[in-house]
């Protein structure tokens, strides 16, 4: 594309950004639409993020995504904030507005789409969460929201697990989230369960840790979806699938939460298509 006076910016901040594959996701689609938009990432320094949003509204960037240590932090910073993203406590997309900026959770909405297509149901199921960091509790709050039956919310620590449980149970205002401890795999109910690994266990370079090392719990996985995508099969997907489950990365994830963005900043609705050339190119990142 060829930058001029009329190119419209875009990007991420966080701390670090440098290894973002949020630029093939937005530079691909502007390039499908013919938008006369790139997107850079923005390195934040610890300290400077209300600084860097108020420059970049004073700069008219049409949205930033926002990336770790700053999807709380960032909440002070804005003129409104969605409904959902108030909720679950966590913004990860800033679209313009008069004044400033306006915060959404598209991670959770991108969870849900990557879903979806993989025709992995949410509503009316038992569902089985690992984790109860930052990440699992945005999925908990999905969960419920999405309707699921029961979710059983599996921590090391079960008074964290119980804290984030009796948050969503009185938000939703009904019993869905349960806590049990790791150790608890015998409390489960005898059946397979939609299995959704939360944490950031098993990320490179530590590919051999996994949250959960017991086969009795495996045994109990009809389909798990683990949240993180670099390595490309995680330890837990390994297990799941030697247990005859269906195992499935963050990447689609990480796509429609990008393409929800654009979809936001940009006005427009992005086909199947455009997110089936988008994904071929982030899979050229792993394979």
């Amino acid at each position: 594309m060829e930058i001029d006076g009329r190119t419209r910016t875009c990007g991420l901040i966080g701390n670090p950004v440098e290894h973002t594959l949020s630029p093939v996701i937005h530079n691909t689609l502007a390039e499908r639409f013919g938008h006369n938009l790139v997107y850079v990432p923005f390195p934040v320094e610890t300290g400077r993020l209300a600084d860097a949003v108020k420059g970049a509204a004073a700069l008219r960037l049409l949205g930033l995504n926002v990336t770790v240590p700053y999807k709380s932090e960032v909440i002070p910073c804005l003129w409104e904030v969605d409904s959902l993203a108030a909720a679950i406590g966590a913004v990860n997309t800033l679209a313009a507005v008069p004044g400033g900026f306006k915060g959404y959770n598209t991670d959770m909405e991108g969870l849900y789409r990557a879903m979806m297509v993989e025709n992995i149901q949410i509503a009316d199921e038992e569902i089985i969460l690992l984790g109860a960091g930052g990440a699992s509790r945005a999925v908990a709050y999905l969960c419920a929201m999405r309707g699921a039956k029961r979710v059983y919310l599996m921590n090391r620590t079960l008074e964290k697990a119980q804290k984030v449980a009796e948050e969503v149970n009185r938000s939703v205002e009904r019993e869905v989230i349960f806590p049990i401890a790791l150790s608890g795999v015998d409390s489960l109910p005898d059946r397979r369960f939609l299995a959704i690994q939360g944490t950031s266990v098993g990320l490179a370079p530590h590919v051999e840790d996994v949250v959960i090392d017991d086969e009795r719990f495996y045994a109990k996985v009809h389909t798990g979806f683990d949240l993180i995508y670099s390595p490309w099969e995680t330890r837990f997907m390994k297990l799941v699938k030697e247990n005859g489950g269906r195992a499935y990365n963050g990447l689609k994830m990480l796509l429609y939460q990008g393409i929800i963005a654009y979809e936001l900043w940009n006005g427009v609705k992005v086909s199947e298509e455009d997110a089936g050339v988008v994904y071929e190119k982030l899979k050229e990142h792993f394979i």
